[in-house]
């Protein structure tokens, strides 16, 4: 199902999350991939940014928008150690992502929880979701996080 790609990348989008650990932020990481090349990544950075959106997938399109000169990553992948939330799936229909792959999902925000609701919407673009990539990696991350804070 995940090819040699798919796991190289969220590979690099867990390496964002380890940087997002290392500042404190809760371990989320992602990473834009078109036709193979990397166009941005990112990882949580919302306290120390003092903005709450700047979750890792805002991130990684923002670095992607600065590099490539454009708000628009028509047909590329996002990788995601965590189900991305409804804010940054508006995010990324703006963008018009083609795909997003997630590792772990995330039962209290997840937007898989708000597809079916979404399901009539008038969305100007629908993306592929794609959940379960390297999960153990990326729920022990945000596990183990929560649990040296307790």
């Amino acid at each position: 199902m995940w090819s040699g790609d798919d796991i190289y990348f969220m590979k690099l989008a867990l390496e964002e999350a380890e940087e997002a650990d290392r500042l404190d932020e809760v371990p989320v990481g992602a990473v834009l991939v078109s036709e193979g090349i990397l166009l941005g990544r990112g990882h949580n950075q919302p306290v120390k940014q003092n903005d709450p959106s700047a979750h890792a997938e805002i991130m990684a399109l923002r670095s992607a928008g600065a590099w490539a000169k454009n708000y628009r990553f028509t047909g590329a992948t996002l990788y995601v150690t965590l189900e991305p939330c409804l804010m940054c799936f508006g995010a990324l229909i703006h963008a018009r992502v083609g795909r997003v792959v997630f590792g772990a999902t995330d039962p209290k925000v997840g937007v898989s929880r708000w597809l079916e609701t979404l399901d009539g919407a008038s969305l100007n673009h629908r993306f592929e979701l794609q959940g379960g990539l390297l999960e153990p990696e990326c729920r022990a991350q945000i596990q183990g996080f929560f649990k040296r804070r307790r």
